[in-house]
């Protein structure tokens, strides 16, 4: 290699610095809330998202530009306190085949990483449709309430999310025997 050849570097965001910068600022994962919309009244939503000041915006551009997919929008547009700006991945293709496939080429070093597994397993079972079923979607639910500090900022209790599949199960029971 020449010495001209040995300084170019590739265009855009360099990828350690992307995983760098999800460890601090990032998130992987997933959301759960009834839906009547859904065979079992539960729906799964894995998302992964990085926040920044608004006034860095750029960083959150780069990225979604590396990665090619998602979306950048206000934290939160209803707090007009919050000035970050955060960048979201929500499409189960786009998770398994970009986001995924890159944090595990440039892992994540900090206690993060742990979350990003299970984020994975998540994924990957739902690429799988395991959480169409009763009893995979159960351990799905397990395994996202043991994410993220173990849920404790989660509003709801996995024990209220598994009642409610109990209830919509024996609901569409009756209905069958009628």
């Amino acid at each position: 290699m020449s010495a001209d050849n040995q300084q170019e570097r590739p265009c855009g965001i360099p990828s350690y610095y992307v995983t760098g910068f999800v460890d601090g600022e990032g998130c992987f994962s997933i959301t759960i809330q009834k839906s009547r919309n859904v065979r079992l009244g539960i729906q799964i939503i894995p998302e992964f998202h990085v926040s920044q000041h608004q006034s860095r915006v750029e960083v959150l551009e780069a990225i979604k530009e590396k990665f090619g997919c998602g979306y950048i929008k206000p934290n939160d547009s209803n707090n007009p306190r919050d000035l970050t700006s955060v960048y979201v991945v929500r499409d189960l293709d786009n998770l398994h085949n970009k986001i995924v496939p890159f944090f595990k080429k440039y892992p994540l070093i900090s206690s993060k990483r742990k979350d990003f597994d299970k984020f994975v397993e998540i994924v990957n079972r739902m690429k799988n449709r395991e959480h169409l079923k009763k009893n995979e979607l159960i351990a799905i639910l397990k395994i996202a309430f043991s994410m993220n500090a173990s849920g404790k900022y989660r509003k709801q209790k996995i024990e209220d999310v598994i009642s409610v599949l109990e209830s919509s199960e024996t609901v569409r029971q009756t209905l069958r025997k009628e």
